[in-house]
């Protein structure tokens, strides 16, 4: 029984150093970042993951170049999502599992966007030389960063910043209309503070004319003065 214990204590215990063990990404919403993001994922990692949710239109929307779309939707209309090329049929065959879908992978996950940038770079040879990862033993992805084979300090700096633009798009891919919704916002806002000042100025008039009215209208006659 205290053998179980402490079997389930380390097991926690690990977890949860795992856990603190994720590496830290600051995401980038910049068009840049989520350009480079969105070639690497469809170059690279749409040949197994779909992402159902997106649409090339969204795509357009974000500022992807036309030339770019039109490589990657192929026959496909703007408004169709991405799939990926791979059959269910291929990838149980290859992986023993179909890949998981991209679309909402970073919120999929405890830690969101962390665990994702963390996995990614996850990946190190056993001393068996075998392929393995911190974040996920036992995964069937391969090491599409190749960040296990990284010994240079500067190609590491890279790898590391090609993952976060992988993430950063995954995140926007999330929530795809999050911009949209922001920029809205300010529009709100706007037309609300306006809105607002304008009802103010109304009724600065109109009490300004009640008053004006009341100065105006001749006071009472005085009662008569009394006579015994």
């Amino acid at each position: 029984m205290r053998f179980t214990v402490a079997i389930a204590l380390c097991c926690l215990a690990f977890g949860a150093r795992a856990q603190e063990a994720l590496q830290k990404v600051e995401l980038g919403t910049d068009l840049a970042t989520l350009d480079r993001g969105a070639d690497t994922v469809m170059n690279v990692c749409n040949s197994c993951h779909s992402l159902k949710y997106v649409r090339f239109r969204h795509l357009a929307i974000l500022g992807i170049a036309k030339d770019k779309l039109d490589l990657w939707r192929g026959g496909q209309s703007m408004g169709e999502t991405i799939a990926s090329p791979m059959s269910a049929e291929t990838a149980l065959e290859s992986f023993g599992k179909v890949p998981p879908d991209l679309s909402l992978i970073t919120g999929a996950r405890e830690g969101g966007p962390n665990y994702v940038y963390s996995y990614l770079l996850g990946y190190y040879f056993t001393p068996t030389g075998a392929l393995a990862n911190r974040y996920f033993p036992g995964t069937k992805m391969p090491d599409v960063l190749e960040i296990s084979g990284v010994t240079d300090a500067n190609e590491r700096v890279r790898v590391e910043q090609q993952a976060r633009d992988v993430v950063s798009f995954l995140a926007w891919a999330a929530d795809p209309h999050a911009q949209e919704r922001h920029k809205l916002g300010y529009y709100v806002i706007g037309y609300l503070v306006v809105f607002t000042a304008l009802l103010y100025l109304l009724k600065r008039r109109i009490w300004s004319r009640l008053g004006d009215a009341d100065k105006a209208s001749p006071a009472p006659d005085s009662e008569p003065p009394f006579r015994g």
